[in-house]
């Protein structure tokens, strides 16, 4: 049996309306305490992981404000997925977040590549039942030509002659505390720990190259207007073998004249004349699984609701799908001919009050029962 998640402002140790500034303060803390080279905790790695998931959401207004008002279902249903943290690149993270290696450690600097977004568009009914799409983008992928090394065909990066190769730099300071080592970014090959004397003439020494990139986008059924597919490591390439950003792409579902989505549920109407209502009739209605005849009884009054179980949208990543509520209406005909007017005028002189009794309910059957 799964165990059940935190809640994620327990775990970063913040109030809920904390400012991302204090957000940011406490997983900086945390990360510190649960460092492998400063914590024997034997859970330290698994609290990281789970320090870093309740960071990615809350340091996000969009998930934030998903997560703040339907909790960990809400961030599920909304196709939220945590990123994969391991110890190795900690550091990488940290240099991305917060500029200098936080914890003083050597190793040439692997930033991470920038995410890329998407759009597609799906009708009501392609979301309904899943549907796959194609979008073209345009991301930075490593260069062909010189393999990723910035340096030109027959040439070779040299070691870099400031860092030996390390990517940092260290400095010594005193006090009277004692001596302080501060390690930053070599400036002279930006942390790669190599230098490139001859660059590539595709790349320029850059390592990467725009190029246009095809992909195959699976729209999940049950999807909502709005709602993002994360594609890990579809987005631009990493500087100096970092790994590749992530490809969002942002579902629209366009709006169907003929129904309205109520979260799983569908809604419509169906359109009944008169005489229909009171004579009873067949008609066929829409649904998202194509057209259906149902029956109307004599009788059949208008703002009736009718409910076809399971017709409606299916629970995105679960099980079932929600029903199709379906409104009646009753047409009252204008226009009426000489003729029409004396029939009903007829009938009105003829109707009586059993005409409009309404049927005995289920509960005022129970006390029929018991009188």
């Amino acid at each position: 049996m799964a165990t059940a998640k935190r809640d994620y402002y327990d775990v970063l140790g913040v109030e809920q309306g904390a400012s991302e500034k204090e957000i940011k303060s406490a997983f900086r803390r945390l990360a510190r305490e649960l460092h492998p080279d400063v914590s024997d905790h034997p859970e330290a790695q698994e609290r990281f992981r789970e320090a870093a998931e309740a960071y990615e959401v809350l340091s996000k207004p969009e998930t934030r404000e998903l997560y703040d008002r339907y909790g960990h279902e809400g961030l599920r249903t909304g196709g939220f997925r945590p990123s994969d943290f391991d110890f190795a690149n900690i550091a990488d993270l940290f240099s991305v977040f917060f500029g200098d290696d936080l914890f003083g450690g050597g190793g040439s600097r692997r930033a991470r590549g920038a995410d890329v977004m998407a759009e597609v568009e799906v009708e009501l009914a392609e979301a309904a039942r899943g549907v796959k799409r194609e979008v073209r983008i345009p991301v930075a992928a490593p260069c062909p030509t010189c393999h990723a090394t910035g340096a030109a065909p027959g040439t070779s990066p040299e070691t870099c002659p400031v860092c030996g190769g390390s990517g940092r730099q260290q400095s010594v300071s005193s006090s009277i505390f004692g001596q302080f080592i501060r390690t930053s970014t070599c400036p002279e090959c930006g942390g790669a720990g190599e230098v490139v004397a001859t660059p590539c003439p595709d790349c320029k020494g850059t390592r990467r190259k725009v190029e246009e990139r095809v992909l195959d986008i699976d729209v999940p059924p049950g999807i909502h207007d709005g709602q993002r597919i994360r594609l890990s490591g579809e987005g631009h390439a990493g500087e100096v073998g970092g790994r590749a950003g992530d490809a969002y792409v942002l579902v629209h579902v366009r709006p169907d004249a003929r129904f309205v989505r109520d979260g799983n549920d569908i809604i419509s109407s169906v359109d009944l004349t008169m005489s229909q209502a009171a004579l009873g009739t067949n008609a066929s209605v829409p649904t998202l699984d194509g057209d259906v005849d149902l029956e109307f009884k004599p009788g059949t009054q208008p703002g009736e609701i009718r409910v076809l179980r399971g017709k409606g949208m299916p629970v995105l990543q679960g099980f079932g799908r929600g029903d199709h509520r379906l409104l009646v209406n009753v047409a009252v005909p204008r226009n009426l001919s000489d003729e029409q007017r004396r029939l009903l005028e007829e009938f009105a002189r003829a109707e009586h009050e059993a005409n409009y009794k309404a049927e005995e309910g289920f509960f005022d059957k129970i006390r029929a029962a018991f009188r």
